[in-house]
């Protein structure tokens, strides 16, 4: 792809973007604890989220497989920075999963269908658009990669303990829903939203691009309406037990 339809791509991406982050104010994206059957036919969580999650990282290997920069130090690192995150993501976040919900077919072929758009959009620019003398060695002393590469692990990390907190708030047989608390959840009502916000809002720092802001655009598009639904729900099921915590960005929303 040229440079100018790859900068139609992004915008188009973007606008899309925009689209969802209005719409999901008003409509419930019916997974989770929103679980909506409506969305299509109910399928085993665990299925849904490798399928939804492992073309994404498919699409990046191959990508990265097929460039010419693969060994490329910084390169690599951004390689294997995302590939870490979706790994998790794709292969050890579903076994670790408990209960037996289901997620809609619906919902899961539209995150396959965003999970190959992003995977290509990222991709394409790091390992074959990007100009040659962009991602040398120097670039690892650069304010961007420093800054980025501490805000996405840092997120990283809220995820992956917000993720534990919640799959230890039930006991084995229980359906029941409850308020998280610990980590971020002592600030937030959606602590694993804000550590993913964080997290790819580091990459597309640390790789100072636009395929990576509009990938952080999208993750904030998705997550912050769902977050303000949560919350409302979480105060309808427990009232004052939420405190002062605000839905997503601590302190602030």
């Amino acid at each position: 792809m040229t440079h100018e339809y790859f900068t139609l791509f992004l915008i188009t991406m973007s606008a899309i973007a925009a689209i969802v982050f209005i719409a999901l104010y008003f409509v419930e994206a019916g997974y989770g604890m929103l679980f909506d059957r409506k969305w299509g036919f109910p399928i085993p969580n665990r299925i849904a989220w490798v399928c939804m999650e492992a073309p994404v990282f498919i699409v990046m290997f191959l990508l990265w497989n097929s460039s010419a920069r693969q060994f490329e130090t910084v390169p690599l690192l951004f390689f294997l920075f995302f590939e870490l995150h979706y790994f998790q993501r794709s292969f050890i976040f579903p076994l670790l999963l408990k209960g037996n919900s289901k997620m809609p077919a619906g919902i899961m072929l539209m995150g396959i269908t965003f999970n190959l758009l992003n995977g290509y959009m990222q991709g394409e620019w790091l390992f074959h658009l990007a100009p040659a003398d962009m991602y040398t060695t120097e670039w690892l002393r650069s304010p961007q990669f420093i800054i980025g590469t501490i805000l996405f692990f840092t997120g990283m990390g809220v995820n992956l303990q917000s993720d534990y907190i919640v799959r230890h708030l039930r006991k084995p047989g229980d359906n029941g829903h409850y308020l998280p608390k610990g980590g971020m959840f002592n600030y937030v009502t959606s602590a694993n939203y804000f550590g993913e916000i964080i997290e790819w809002c580091g990459f597309a720092i640390l790789t100072w691009s636009a395929s990576g802001a509009v990938f952080a655009w999208w993750t904030i598009a998705n997550l912050i309406p769902r977050a303000n639904t949560i919350y409302h729900k979480y105060k309808v099921m427990f009232g004052n037990e939420i405190g002062n915590r605000k839905r997503v960005i601590p302190f602030i929303y």
